[in-house]
Parts: C-alpha cells; structure tokens; sequence
C-alpha cells in the first residue's frame, strides 16, 4: 500500500509567458503519467513551434514522487531543465510535464539570465494552472463470466465501488478501483463469486 493516499497535479494544461531582451518563453504543464506520453507532448510542442530555438522541459512521476528527469535541449547544463523542474518541486506536484519553448530574440542572456526566465516561465504556468488533489485508489480489472454479471454489478453497487470501460459479451470485463485502505478485503469478496478473475493495474 502506498503511503500517501493523495498527491496534486494539475487539472488540464496551462500556459505561461515571460520575455526577456526579445527572447519570448512560453511554458506549457501538463498532466502526465508516463515517458511516452512526455515524449508526445514535447513533439507536439516542437511541431506547433517549428520555428522556435529550444523546448526544454521536466517531469515528476510517481507517488513516492521520485521519477523525475529535466532536460535544456541545448540550453547550457542546467540553465533550463533544472529550473523548470525547481518549480515542479516547489508546488509539490506530480504526474506534471512542463515544457518552455523558446524564440531567441537576438541578445544572449547569460546562463544565470535564462535560469530566470525558464524559473519564470515554468512558474507562470503553474500560477495559472487549477491545481487539484487527487485521491489515490488501487485500481483492478475484472474478468468474468456473462451468468456472473448480476452478482458482480450487485457487488459493485452495493460496496458503492466505481467503475469504467466495461464490456458485456460472452466474457465480460470492467476496471474498478478500490479505497486503498480495503483493497485487500474488497478483492477477498470479490474472487468468492463464481468464474470472477482480477488483473491489478496499479495504485494511482
């Protein structure tokens, strides 16, 4: 079980400005769960802002929080990523990608110029992002039989437990997710109801 049962993130995507001696940086933050779907957004970004310098970025996974990578896409070391990700940890969110694309306005910075202004734009993002906290459950997938399914959905309702992306055929499944603290008793109830299976999808 994992030890905090709720974490923050935020809602949908926001965007953030700063500008600076003609160097314009636009930050986007993201929901984001995985590396692929980083990967995803940042080439979105980089097709939507073709002509631009740099997209530099960061993320944070994971409930214990301690996934996370920051890159300067060219920048120099740690002018860029880092201080995106420094945001990220200072509202202590996660499951978040910030992304700062950049169009160089003609005037060098300096390494501590665009520390400031990838801090700001991240933070920009971030102070106009709807930052929510989101209650964490153990997530299951059950599998079972078409003569089952009365008695599953009289489960479910009974226990008051939610549920999505179900399929009724000749073998029907549904994904659940369970309170943390009565995962185990829950599963318990659930696998004494003839031809019912479990896959465990993970706590988020």
């Amino acid at each position: 079980m994992t030890s905090r049962s709720t974490y923050k993130t935020v809602k949908q995507q926001s965007e953030g400005l700063y500008k600076e001696k003609g160097s314009k940086f636009i930050a986007y933050a993201v929901a984001c769960y995985t590396e692929e779907e980083a990967k995803q957004y940042i080439e979105k970004w980089r097709k939507e802002h073709y002509q631009s310098r740099h997209v530099c970025w960061a993320y944070r996974f994971g409930l214990d929080k301690k996934q996370y990578r920051a890159n300067d896409d060219g920048e120099p070391t740690n002018s860029a990523g880092a201080p995106i990700l420094g945001q990220i940890l200072a509202f202590d969110l996660t499951n978040v990608l910030i992304g700062v694309v950049r169009y160089f306005g003609g005037v060098k910075l300096g390494v501590g110029g665009l520390i400031h202004a990838y801090k700001e734009a991240a933070f920009d993002a971030l102070q106009n992002a709807t930052i929510i906290e989101i209650e964490v459950f153990h997530h299951i997938r059950i599998h079972f039989t078409y003569t089952a399914m009365p008695e599953v959905m009289n489960w479910l309702k009974r226990m008051n437990i939610d549920y999505s992306n179900q399929q009724f055929e000749v073998d029907c499944q549904l994904d659940a997710k369970l309170p943390l603290e009565q995962k185990e008793v829950l599963k318990t109830e659930l696998l004494e109801i003839n031809d019912v299976e479990l896959t465990e999808l993970g706590e988020y």
